[in-house]
């Protein structure tokens, strides 16, 4: 079934609906007011879901309707989508200092902060809740509002049932969790469009976690701003995303301006956007993104809720995070599904699919609710991931060594060999720096080609020094630079000595 009906006109999909008929069923069914979690991926219609309960409810109960979002532009998409719906809705900003005029409504949609700062003042109280609907649940901030609905049922909507502080567990808050319709049925049926997934193996043993359990900006910016890490993701663009509609995720801003100095230095269509542009800018630039067909735009986290723009084609993770939320949250910046637009392309430069698994595998959300120490506990480390990394030589470079018909050397199988016959382990560098002299000596004319050849082979070099490492249980950050450094200095060495020898 394909979602012909647009949404303005407020009807529900058949898997929405049964989702809404079980969330009622346990509504009826709950004297005690436990409060309810509710799972649908990003796309699948959170606010559409949600409207229709708060609806319904008014109509059944009599009693009133609180929806809490934690930022602006949630709140008034929100409230918008309450008004199609035929719920009348007063928005409580920080213009909103008293609720004389409370009786005239069923329902308010606040941000946290705002309400949290009123209720304080005890300025504002709403009388008769009988349901708190919070969007995007997985954040902390709202708990501290429930201590004023105590007679109310809490319903908490999220695409991503796991919380962002490790030590405050969801199910602390919800009794129960209720998941709605899988990614991969949703591709199926065709309400969002299907990902073509690339990934490009990135060393990132020099990232540093910080206390709430992702990768700090400081280190980030260090690793994605340097020029070898820029460059892997400008050819990544120009090979895979080129001349699509293309978002850039950044864990810094400094990052974020890089990306974008280097994309427009290539005479690319792109523009950055983060938090500290003024409102009237990220109108233009987003009005600038939705109206250019190959437009570019990189930015920080700022993008992964409360926008929405469907003709987005590439999604580009520019970053590597152990947030399962944001991975999620992410991709689905480019999940919307179009008549013209049924697939679209991510491009991951973090490791971030090895860590998760692919964005529509089948994820068991109970599991991840009931246990989330278990399933944080048991995400993949980088060490682990990049020890399963294959190196692919690019076909670009591949090309300059087209003269050579064997190009591959496998680090591991010849530390095997090396170590069955009693051999020193420094042997399996010394045969590998002989068989990258080798290429660069038959595909250039003479030694100074050679070494420019060479240079290029930093990136297999460093994935060699690395699986050596690995071999030999000596794996810390200066003895690989070293190494690395060791094996250039010595393939210079051998490329002039193999030339000499030719002369």
């Amino acid at each position: 079934m394909k979602p012909t009906k647009d949404i303005s006109e407020k009807t529900l999909y058949d898997y929405q609906e049964e989702d809404l008929n079980t969330i009622f069923e346990y509504l009826g069914n709950n004297p005690k007011n436990e409060n309810l979690l509710y799972q649908l991926p990003t796309g699948g219609g959170k606010t559409v879901v949600f409207s229709e309960i708060a609806k319904r409810y008014i109509q059944k109960t009599g009693k009133k309707v609180v929806v809490l979002t934690h930022r602006i532009e949630l709140s008034l998409q929100t409230s918008r989508m309450l008004h199609g719906f035929g719920v009348k809705n007063k928005i409580i900003n920080s213009e909103v200092k008293e609720l004389q005029d409370q009786d005239e409504f069923m329902c308010f949609v606040a941000m946290v902060e705002t309400l949290n700062n009123r209720l304080q003042e005890d300025k504002v109280e709403i009388n008769n809740i009988g349901l708190v609907i919070i969007d995007e649940a997985h954040y902390n901030s709202f708990r501290k509002l429930f201590k004023y609905f105590e007679k109310a049922t809490i319903l908490g909507v999220t695409a991503t049932p796991l919380s962002s502080n490790i030590k405050l567990p969801m199910k602390d808050n919800y009794k129960k969790l209720i998941v709605g319709e899988s990614i991969a049925s949703l591709i199926k049926k065709k309400f969002l469009a299907k990902a073509n997934m690339y990934s490009y193996d990135v060393s990132l043993q020099s990232l540093k976690l910080g206390i709430n359990g992702d990768y700090t900006v400081k280190s980030s910016d260090e690793l994605y701003g340097n020029y070898n890490m820029l460059t892997k993701l400008l050819s990544a663009y120009n090979e895979i995303a080129k001349g699509t509609k293309t978002l850039i995720f950044n864990n810094g801003i400094n990052t974020s301006r890089y990306v974008y100095e280097t994309f427009k230095k290539a005479g690319l269509p792109i523009k950055h956007l983060d938090n500290k542009n003024t409102a009237s800018e990220r109108k233009e630039i987003l009005q600038w993104f939705s109206k250019t067909p190959d437009a570019i735009l990189t930015s920080v986290s700022i993008l992964t809720t409360g926008f929405d723009e469907p003709s987005v084609e590439s999604i580009i993770l520019n970053r590597a995070t152990r947030s399962l939320t944001l991975y999620f949250q992410m991709i689905g910046r480019g999940s919307r599904y179009l008549g013209h637009k049924e697939e679209f392309t991510v491009v991951d430069m973090g490791n971030n699919i090895a860590r998760f698994g692919l964005w529509d595998a089948p994820i068991d959300w109970q599991e991840i609710f009931h246990f989330p120490d278990f399933y944080l506990e048991n995400i993949k480390n980088d060490e682990d991931i990049e020890r399963e990394f294959v190196y692919e030589m690019p076909k670009e470079l591949r090309a300059k060594f087209s003269k050579s018909t064997t190009i591959d050397f496998d680090i591991k199988a010849e530390y095997k060999k090396s170590f069955a016959n009693g051999e020193k382990s420094k042997l399996v560098l010394e045969k590998s720096i002989e068989q990258h002299a080798r290429i660069c000596v038959e595909n250039a004319n003479d030694v100074f080609d050679a070494r420019i050849l060479a240079k290029q082979l930093k990136e297999e070099i460093s994935y060699r020094v690395r699986q050596y490492s690995y071999c030999i249980m000596n794996n810390t950050k200066n003895y690989k630079e070293w190494l690395e450094e060791d094996y250039e200095r010595k393939l210079r060495s051998k490329i002039s000595k193999m030339f000499a020898a030719k002369m």
